[in-house]
């Protein structure tokens, strides 16, 4: 008995265990199931394979059906709701395509958990309800026209940010925050929305595009957009911060203080900035933020000042306009400042008031057109035919001679207000593209009115200018007035057809004022981006910036611990080399060269039996080895004065430089001049050939199979032995002249002349003097390498140096 008693025991202590167990899995699934049943293609009642077109007709018919505005149905808000949850999943490839495959709906949840979802959601409800936390269950229905999207923000909300000011809240789903700053931004909406101000919601988890476009990365955020700059808000979420906010958007000096000594001025300031004015009159001191707000909307058009009716120091204001101080009055005033054209007075000064008042006023009776917005607000183009407008436009000057006719213009208009009439003055020196063609080409000494209608966008007009020009004179006035009657009876009295070119924009700000602007705006974003942003934003930006600063500086420092050991095996190359540079190479920097040298010295190569091959007979296609011939008597002095001239020119990758011992090849020289194609040059080739070849420069091109050939030149002067040199320098004068005339080839004469006398024949060991003034013009024969003017001898093929070595042994 006992035992059973006790089995009986656990059995009734097992069995609530069991029953609870069974009721969660019958809740969870019933909770899978509800989930599994959201099919947003059901709800809209297109197929999985709808196009885009069908998801966008369907949703339009059942969002106006289902609408809580128009169904009175109590579950018609229910509907609307995911009526939009479904569109919102269709209408975007990426949502829609994630919904196919896994069943997401959040296109930031990771793939391969929609497997969970309804566990995830049976989670959710079970342990973070919804009421415990006082969250609705969906968006509430209120929320919905703000929800911006990013194609709507680039196209709608991003161009009326220049109208008016929008304050804009980053939200996301389960956002505890979010819940917090709710009630507050309730009541500021219900407060500014009637002012003006634009509202948007931005869904970090459905427009995660827009929102890294705002730079919006965690909610709640609060972003101000005003001119088209995005501004965060970094205070406590209170209604007073919130508006103080809202008003550091918009521009400075919209609104102008007026009192008794500047009203004068500011009603005068028309003619410049070819603007209305429009006064306010209030008791309170400070400007109201419906009056800021409705300047900011109409800044382009009107200028707006304020004045304080419990000041002091207006009391000549008052007087003059005799104003009742109990209501704020607007007064506007055009071209006549004693008399204001409208007046408004009202205790609840309405924004839709306020803007009726300044959109009805706000040209000037005959403002000048100053951009191409104006001509196309001002004269719009024909549509219809009953909406026909004639553009009146007098052409006239901004001297003192024309002021009597531009204020008889003025009259006239004052005079004949007609709706389908629009006047209109334009200077001739600011617009002269416009006035050339209307006038055509003609300079006028007196003002011109045209009378015109636009008929295209792209500036095709129907225009008349009116003869006997405007001088203002009653006469004028007359005649105008008889040419505006027959037009409005005959629209076909127009009889002139032109293209009108683009207006000049004469208030566009000069550009180092707009950039000054643009660079002030970008630095005001990136300290308000680093001071206010989290680090997890910025890593990007400094991980960039020590990359930048980490390669600067490691290359500063390889370059200084580099510098010193290369300088080490320049100093050991000045050793071996006896073509290192003198004390006078400063001077041969200066001479002109295609490169600047590489190296403080020339590299200078000896031609031997293993070095032939690859500087002459195999050298690469472009390249020249400068070569100079000397024997081991002059082979120091030769070489250094070899390497003054072509100093100048070793920064040239092309060139390259040797020497050839004619005591080790000696029959080298006469070799390659007998294989030259000399034609007509015997006599020379044998003077060739019998001379003294060093202090000779051979250019070989081993690919071309062609040398240019430099002869020495005695430039100095020896004084035991004057008549013997200058008989030796003429007679190779002469021996130059005869060989130029009897060749054919014309480059070859100015090559004689230029390379002047080659040494006697037979001639004795060159003395020192010669010597060091063999190579005088060899720079100047060097420029002339490069320019590519030296005259060319081919050969068939370069000699060797073997067969030179055998001969000479």
């Amino acid at each position: 008995m006992t035992d059973t008693w006790s089995n009986t025991g656990r059995g009734l202590r097992t069995y609530p265990s069991l029953l609870l167990a069974s009721c969660l899995l019958i809740l969870t699934v019933r909770l899978v199931i509800t989930a599994s049943e959201f099919d947003p293609y059901s709800i809209l009642g297109v197929s999985r394979s709808a196009s885009q077109a069908e998801i966008k007709r369907a949703y339009k018919n059942l969002a106006r059906e289902w609408h809580p505005d128009k169904n009175k149905d109590p579950k018609a808000e229910d509907m609307f709701i995911k009526i939009s949850k479904s569109y919102e999943i269709l209408s975007n490839e990426e949502r829609r395509s994630n919904y196919d495959r896994y069943g997401q709906m959040d296109e930031n949840q990771p793939f391969g958990q929609s497997q969970h979802h309804g566990f995830r959601k049976f989670h959710n409800s079970f342990y973070f309800d919804e009421s415990f936390f006082h969250f609705p269950r969906s968006r509430e229905f209120a929320d919905s026209k703000y929800m911006l999207h990013h194609a709507q923000f680039n196209s709608d909300v991003l161009p009326d940010s220049y109208k008016r000011p929008y304050l804009i809240k980053v939200t996301s789903e389960w956002c505890f925050e979010c819940m917090h700053i709710e009630p507050v931004w309730k009541e500021t909406v219900q407060e500014l929305e009637p002012l003006g101000v634009g509202f948007g919601i931005v869904d970090l988890g459905y427009e995660r595009r827009l929102a890294n476009q705002l730079g919006a990365y965690r909610a709640p955020s609060i972003i101000g957009l005003a001119n088209g700059r995005i501004t965060f808000f970094h205070q406590a979420v209170v209604r007073e911060h919130l508006q103080q906010f809202l008003e550091a958007l918009l521009p400075q000096n919209l609104v102008e203080r007026i009192n008794d000594n500047n009203y004068l001025a500011f009603l005068d300031g028309w003619h410049s900035e070819n603007k209305p004015r429009v006064l306010l009159f209030d008791q309170v001191p400070v400007v109201s933020l419906l009056y800021k707000l409705t300047a900011f909307t109409f800044r382009d058009y009107v200028r707006f000042g304020y004045v304080d009716q419990g000041a002091s120091h207006n009391p000549k204001l008052l007087q003059q306009f005799n104003l009742n101080t109990y209501a704020p009055t607007m007064l506007l005033f055009k071209e006549h400042t004693e008399k204001p054209v409208d007046i408004i007075q009202a205790r609840g000064m309405k924004r839709q008031l306020m803007d009726e008042f300044v959109s009805n006023n706000k040209f000037l009776q005959v403002p000048r057109l100053v951009s191409q917005q104006l001509f196309n607000e001002l004269c719009p183009v024909k549509q219809f035919h009953r909406r026909r407008k004639y553009c009146v436009l007098l052409i006239t000057g901004e001297d003192e001679a024309f002021l009597s006719g531009n204020k008889a213009f003025l009259d006239f208009a004052s005079a004949n207000k007609k709706d389908v009439l629009r006047f209109a003055y334009v200077y001739q020196r600011q617009q002269q593209p416009l006035c050339r063609a209307l006038l055509h080409n003609q300079a006028v000494a007196s003002a011109q009115v045209v009378v015109l209608e636009r008929r295209s966008l792209a500036g095709r007009v129907m225009y008349r200018s009116v003869s006997r020009g405007w001088n203002g004179s009653e006469e004028d006035k007359h005649h105008l007035h008889q040419q505006l009657e027959l037009l409005q009876k005959d629209p076909s009295y127009l009889t002139l057809d032109a293209t009108l070119p683009e207006l000049n924009n004469e208030m566009a700000p000069i550009f180092i004022v707009q950039w000054m602007n643009a660079a002030y705006d970008y630095i005001l974003q990136t300290y308000d981006g680093v001071l206010y942003s989290d680090w997890r934003e910025i890593m990007p930006l400094l991980s960039l910036v020590f990359s930048a600063l980490f390669i600067l500086f490691g290359t500063v420092i390889i370059q200084a611990f580099s510098e010193p050991g290369e300088s080490k095996p320049h100093k050991s190359k000045r050793k071996e080399q006896p073509s290192t540079q003198t004390e006078d190479d400063a001077a041969s920097r200066a001479s002109t060269s295609s490169r600047p040298p590489k190296k403080d010295f020339v590299e200078v190569t000896e031609l031997t039996d293993i070095t032939y091959i690859s500087n002459l007979v195999k050298l690469r296609p472009g390249h020249i080895n400068v070569v100079l011939v000397l024997t081991n008597i002059c082979k120091n002095a030769l070489l250094r004065k070899f390497a003054k001239e072509v100093f100048s020119f070793s920064g040239t990758e092309t060139l390259h430089f040797s020497f050839l011992n004619a005591d080790k090849h000696r029959e080298w020289m006469p070799s390659l001049l007998r294989s030259a194609c000399y034609v007509g040059q015997s006599e020379s080739l044998d003077d060739e050939e019998s001379s003294d070849y060093s202090g000779h420069v051979l250019a070989l091109n081993g690919y071309k199979k062609y040398f240019c050939l430099f002869r020495p030149v005695f430039t100095g002067d020896d004084p035991n032995n004057s008549s013997s040199e200058s008989s030796v320098s003429s007679d190779s004068r002469r021996k130059s002249r005869s060989r130029s005339r009897s060749s054919s080839h014309s480059r070859s004469r100015s090559h004689s002349r230029e390379d002047g006398a080659k040494p006697k024949r037979g001639s004795s060991r060159a003395t020192s003097i010669e010597v060091h003034h063999k190579l005088d013009k060899l720079g100047m024969w060097m420029e002339r390498l490069m320019e590519g003017t030296l005259p060319r001898l081919h050969v068939s093929a370069w000699p060797t140096l073997d067969d030179n070595s055998s001969t000479e042994s």
